[in-house]
């Protein structure tokens, strides 16, 4: 693998079934090389979380890939996972820095925010995470364009990651620009999931 190719980070689906979802997560890491994982529920409902973080936890840490829960700070030491995932920009990532220590993963998802991205940053965030990068109708619809990405990487040192509505030529067009693509309802709705990643994964060059 190419030294400057971006790396792969796996988002989960908003919601699965979990007799069959961590043994289609195993097949996709063992065919490719991912750097973390993160998992996001759409569910409020606690015991589902918790249920869901600890059979992600077992793959992933099999495959020796750290996971990342979306949000929930609380969750982080209770269930060994590596780290939290801020969907709220800078907001929370003070906070989620000094309740899980230096050692965690702290990132932070700041749409097409220049600032916010610079003051997550600041305050100690591992990764900034800019989207939607494709077309699509959900949120603001504003996307987060190649010239960010391009600055970003040019001045910051904080990593950075692109995710949302992703497609090859997309893939192919951020790669020189972007340390991680951010991949998930891209593969998991599709028949193979392990195939569509093959094909993301071919256009990173």
């Amino acid at each position: 693998m190419s030294e400057d190719r971006p790396q792969l980070y796996l988002a989960t689906p908003p919601s699965f079934d979990l007799d069959v979802f961590p043994q289609l997560l195993a097949r996709v890491l063992g065919a490719q090389e991912v750097a973390c994982i993160r998992l996001g529920l759409a569910t409020k409902d606690e015991d589902k979380v918790m249920r869901a973080a600890d059979a992600v936890r077992q793959v992933a840490h099999e495959f020796d890939v750290a996971l990342v829960i979306e949000n929930h700070i609380a969750l982080v030491e209770r269930h060994g996972l590596d780290g939290v995932h801020l969907t709220d920009g800078a907001r929370t990532v003070r906070y989620a820095r000094k309740e899980l220590g230096q050692d965690a993963i702290v990132g932070a998802f700041c749409a097409a925010s220049q600032h916010d991205g610079m003051t997550a940053g600041e305050a100690g965030a591992d990764y900034v995470c800019f989207g939607p990068v494709g077309e699509t109708g959900l949120g603001t619809g504003a996307r987060a364009e190649r010239d960010l990405f391009q600055w970003w990487s040019e001045v910051i040192e904080v990593p950075v990651v692109a995710e949302g509505a992703l497609t090859e030529d997309l893939v192919r067009d951020f790669a020189p620009v972007t340390d991680f693509f951010a991949v998930g309802e891209e593969i998991w709705t599709a028949e193979d999931p392990v195939a569509a990643l093959g094909r993301l994964v071919a256009a990173m060059g």
